[in-house]
């Protein structure tokens, strides 16, 4: 087995990512960095999203697992202190996964027809910080509102418990496989009006955002930014590929949510 580790650079993700090239070694893995198997983050969930971007070729046969070296992650099922039992796993594996939907974000541009594909894990984002955002939103290519404000964010069902949160979204399970509008700061008064509420797509549909009067903006996908212009429209919508994870142990869903937004639960005293 082919195994590549992706890591950050903070002292504990460092001596965690030591630890287990050692005892994957023992046991006669492969660590490699090009076309690999298995693709292990050491950190939190940014250094999976890095990983995610930098083997996102490889969809087709890759799969992840997240070790987690600060406090607990939405995609990072291992800590530093069971890392016997993730090789041991590893020797063991069967091929089995779980996957989550990703978005697919398509820019076209003004005149040339140029056009720039992306793929996000957790979000993409379209915003100003030195202006209003004004683009028309269209569902299925037709026509739903036309927004002004600070921006909008488009989730994933996985993604949802981002950003996507901070700005007044909704929490999706993965297996909706849905995509998630949520408005950012919205301007709403007797002349301009929008929704103004968090919109759920059918994986079916597809959301066209079109800006007007607005030369440059900038385009977020997950961590990654990129300044825009000369934009004609951005389509979104659930992407072909999707993201596998290993399933050796998988925390369900809404265990993830309570304990990262709660930690309310208290242990079974029977």
């Amino acid at each position: 087995m082919r195994i590549a580790i992706v890591h950050n650079y903070s002292e504990k993700s460092v001596e965690v990512t030591h630890k287990l090239k050692t005892m994957l070694l023992e046991d006669a893995f492969s660590l490699v960095k090009q076309d690999p198997d298995i693709v292990i983050s050491v950190g939190g969930d940014g250094t999976l999203l890095s990983a995610f971007h930098r083997y996102a070729h490889l969809l087709h046969k890759v799969r992840f697992i997240g070790v987690h070296t600060g406090h607990l992650g939405f995609y990072t099922d291992w800590r530093e202190y069971n890392l016997e039992e993730l090789v041991s796993s590893l020797k063991n594996d069967n091929g089995e996964f779980i996957e989550y939907p990703l978005l697919d974000i398509g820019v076209v541009y003004e005149g040339s027809g140029e056009s720039k594909h992306f793929l996000a894990l957790n979000e993409s984002t379209i915003k100003r910080v030195d202006g209003t955002l004004v683009c028309d939103v269209y569902i299925n290519d037709e026509h739903f509102e036309r927004f002004r404000g600070d921006g909008i964010c488009i989730s994933t069902p996985t993604g949802s418990t981002g950003y996507n949160k901070s700005v007044g979204g909704a929490v999706l399970h993965p297996r909706l496989e849905a995509l998630q509008l949520t408005e950012m700061a919205s301007l709403n008064n007797r002349v301009f009006r929008t929704l103004s509420s968090p919109m759920v797509i059918a994986p079916d549909e597809w959301i066209k955002l079109t800006p007007i009067e607005t030369k440059d903006f900038t385009l977020t996908v997950d961590q990654l930014v990129s300044n825009e212009g000369q934009v004609d429209y951005l389509k979104f919508r659930i992407a072909k590929e999707r993201i596998r994870f290993a399933r050796y142990q998988h925390t369900h869903f809404w265990n993830r949510v309570e304990d990262a937004f709660l930690g309310a639960k208290q242990p079974d005293e029977n």
